[in-house]
């Protein structure tokens, strides 16, 4: 197995189908959860929908430059979510989420090692490695709020 191939399963783990760190993920945790339950805001914490959008700014971001595009995000505009008045509103972000989830995860997959020690974008931002190591520990961290606000 390549290094890339075992990133890609490690970004599963915690996307999409894994339960090892976690015992859940996020796919398991948002699609639980009614557009009202995801928007009800819990004392001074952050809403799962406002988390989910957060992480899949990220995801959506990244991949425009997997394609071949800019960096084009900022991390003052990550919380920049609209307002999910609807059902179809909050299962429009998760359908997102996960389609950019799986997107992410085989754009990984098709990294060679040497694309992994890269820099990513500009050397200032580390290697492509350091970023999607980023990625998974920022997806964990989250994904333990959600679980939290869920209870």
């Amino acid at each position: 197995m390549k290094n890339s191939e075992f990133i890609a399963t490690r970004l599963k783990e915690v996307l999409l189908d894994g339960k090892w760190i976690a015992n859940t993920n996020f796919k398991e945790q948002i699609e639980s959860v009614t557009w009202q339950e995801a928007v009800q805001k819990v004392e001074n914490l952050n809403t799962i929908a406002l988390l989910t959008f957060h992480i899949n700014y990220y995801l959506s971001g990244l991949l425009n430059v997997f394609r071949g595009g800019e960096l084009k995000i900022r991390d003052k505009y990550s919380f920049d979510m609209p307002e999910i008045k609807s059902e179809n509103e909050w299962k429009k972000l998760v359908s997102e989420f996960l389609s950019n989830s799986e997107k992410f995860i085989i754009e990984i997959e098709k990294l060679s090692d040497d694309d992994l020690q890269k820099p990513f974008v500009d050397v200032k931002y580390g290697t492509y490695l350091r970023n999607i190591e980023g990625v998974i520990e920022h997806s964990y961290y989250h994904l333990g709020q959600v679980s939290l606000i869920k209870k």
